[in-house]
C-alpha cells in the first residue's frame, strides 16, 4: 500500500496540475498542440519518456487486486501503451493532436478526465488512512 500511495501521490497532482493548466490556458495548449502535431521527433522523444515512465510505474507496482491501488497499475500499463503508441506510429498520433487541437469538446473531456483522476489519487495518496 505504501508504493501504491507514493506512485499515486506523484501521479495525482500532476495530472491536476496538467488539466488546471489546460483549462486556464486553453488557447496557448491549443497553439502547442499544432506546432507538436507537426513536430514528429517530439511525438516520437515523448512516446519515449511515457513508455519509461510507465514501464518504472509498473515495475514497481504491478498490483491488480485490492482496490483502488489497481488504479496505479492500469496507469502505468496506459502509459506503456501511450509511449508505444507514439513511438511506432507517430503520424497517426500526430493526426490525433492535430484533431484534439481544434475541438474545445475534447479539450474539456480531458480536463474532466484529468482533474477527477488527478483529485482522486491525489485524496488517496495524502489522506489519513
Amino acid at each position: 500500500m505504501e508504493t501504491s500511495k507514493t506512485i499515486a501521490g506523484l501521479i495525482g497532482p500532476t495530472l491536476i496540475a496538467i488539466g488546471a493548466a489546460l483549462l486556464v490556458n486553453t488557447d496557448v495548449i491549443q497553439a502547442f498542440a499544432e506546432e507538436i502535431a507537426r513536430a514528429r521527433a517530439l511525438i516520437f522523444l515523448s512516446g519515449v519518456l511515457l513508455l519509461v515512465a510507465g514501464l518504472a510505474i509498473v515495475r514497481a507496482h504491478n498490483i491488480w487486486s485490492g482496490g483502488w491501488p489497481v488504479l496505479v497499475t492500469v496507469l502505468g500499463w496506459i502509459a506503456i501503451l501511450g509511449g508505444l503508441t507514439r513511438m511506432f506510429f507517430t503520424n497517426q498520433a500526430a493526426m490525433l493532436l492535430d484533431t484534439f487541437a481544434h475541438s474545445n469538446g475534447l479539450m474539456l473531456a480531458s480536463v474532466v478526465v484529468l482533474l477527477t483522476l488527478g483529485g482522486f489519487l491525489s485524496f488517496k495518496a495524502y489522506a489519513r488512512d
